[in-house]
């Protein structure tokens, strides 16, 4: 019979050298990850694979003898990046879960929070990631059943993926609620606003941006989701009937979703919603899929971007602070999809007021290749199918005033 005790005891089960990998984001199985991070000191050294952290269960002090490794620093994984504690896998998002399905990534230790219906049924409930095929090879996998995880469908947890031991939750899921917006973020919104059509099915992230972004089409019809995750400003558009998901092109009437990442209206909006499909990577990031879709709008940010429209969403002082994550799956999605845009939105000054658009960025994540449309609050540089001279005076062009003149001589210095 299952155990199904609230607490655990990793002694023993943890061994020298294992990889242990664990739900990410609100997935994250918080009653297991606070315990072993609280027994860790007197189990042999191990390695985690974590992805976007926003929970609390992990601080740069914790656990010195585990190594932490990442797809990206994103959420409170900055914790551990800051003190360099994390290693940084540089991989695109459908590329990271693949290589668990084909072995290339072997977990000995999986730890889940999962769902269960009322007839036994289980279900990755808020994301279907790599944690399923990470499942399928490692030595244990245990199960933290939560009762106030949604039961989503897309997600249910394979009959042929054995469950070793099974917790109880002591927690309900980890939330993340919106930040409030700002007058950058709007401005940037209203650009960007005016790039998405009535019938585009959307693409976004976590943040300040493309919440307000979502926020600004509450007057759209017929707008479609399609994105590596999903957060309470789609349950809004879809009650203000903005979203039908009508005109996709494939899953008619369907939210599709990698990830759900919100608060509990979210979940409860979620839970056995037959209208919501929470799909593997291989299908929400899947070129083959994107490329069936009717004007994929896919919308990330960066930290930088270049005159020449190069992206970079990863570093800034050689630090790892960011993430590739799924921006070129999406970008080169939209690219092939019909009628399809794919727009990077960013402030054009940091915090501390230096331009974010700069002469060259330190690391590229998007090549100027793929890039489509770069948005910032002082405008729209569209630059598909543009020359580098004409590139670098759009991008000029929404800068920060403050800035322009410094990238003008940095521009005529690079011509001479």
């Amino acid at each position: 019979m299952p155990d199904r005790t609230s607490r655990i005891d990793f002694s023993g089960l943890i061994r020298d050298g294992d990889l242990v990998v664990c739900g990410q984001a609100t997935a994250e199985p918080v009653t297991l990850t606070e315990a072993l991070i609280a027994q860790a000191e007197d189990l042999p050294a191990f390695r985690m694979m974590v992805g976007p952290i926003f929970s609390e269960t992990f601080s740069g002090s914790c656990a010195p003898n585990v190594s932490f490794q990442s797809y990206g620093v994103i959420g409170h994984a900055r914790r551990l990046a800051r003190v360099g504690r994390l290693d940084v896998i540089p991989s695109n998002y459908s590329a990271f879960c693949a290589d668990f399905a084909a072995h290339r990534h072997r977990a000995d230790v999986v730890l889940v929070q999962l769902a269960e219906a009322g007839d036994g049924r289980l279900s990755a409930s808020l994301s279907n990631d790599y944690v399923i095929d990470a499942a399928r090879g490692a030595r244990l996998v245990i199960a933290e059943i939560n009762p106030d995880t949604p039961f989503t469908f897309g997600a249910e947890w394979p009959e042929d993926v054995p469950i070793h031991t099974r917790v109880a939750a002591r927690h309900s899921p980890v939330e993340l609620a919106s930040p409030p917006l700002d007058d950058v973020s709007r401005r940037i919104a209203a650009h960007a606003a005016g790039l998405i059509t009535d019938g585009s099915t959307l693409q976004f992230g976590v943040g300040r941006i493309p919440d307000a972004i979502l926020s600004s089409l509450s007057h759209a019809r017929n707008l479609g989701i399609h994105s590596g995750l999903i957060n309470d400003a789609v349950v809004d558009l879809i009650e203000r009937g903005a979203v039908t998901n009508a005109e996709k092109g494939i899953d008619a009437g369907i939210t599709v979703t990698n990830q759900v990442i919100g608060t509990r209206r979210l979940y409860r909006w979620v839970h056995e919603n037959k209208a919501v499909a929470v799909r593997p990577t291989s299908y929400t990031h899947g070129q083959s899929v994107l490329a069936r879709i009717n004007r994929l709008v896919a919308i990330n940010s960066a930290l930088q971007v270049g005159l020449d429209g190069s992206v970079n969403s990863e570093t800034l002082n050689g630090v790892a602070i960011g993430a590739i994550g799924g921006q070129l799956d999406f970008v080169r999605g939209a690219n092939v999809s019909a009628g399809g845009r794919a727009i990077i939105a960013l402030p054009a000054t940091a915090s501390d007021g230096t331009s974010r658009i700069v002469a060259d960025v330190e690391t590229v994540t998007t090549p100027r290749a793929d890039v489509d449309a770069i948005v910032t609050e002082w405008g729209v540089a569209e630059l598909r199918g543009c020359g580098l001279a004409e590139r670098a005076r759009r991008m000029i062009a929404i800068a920060a005033p403050e800035h322009h003149d410094v990238l003008s001589e940095r521009l005529r210095g690079s011509t001479r």
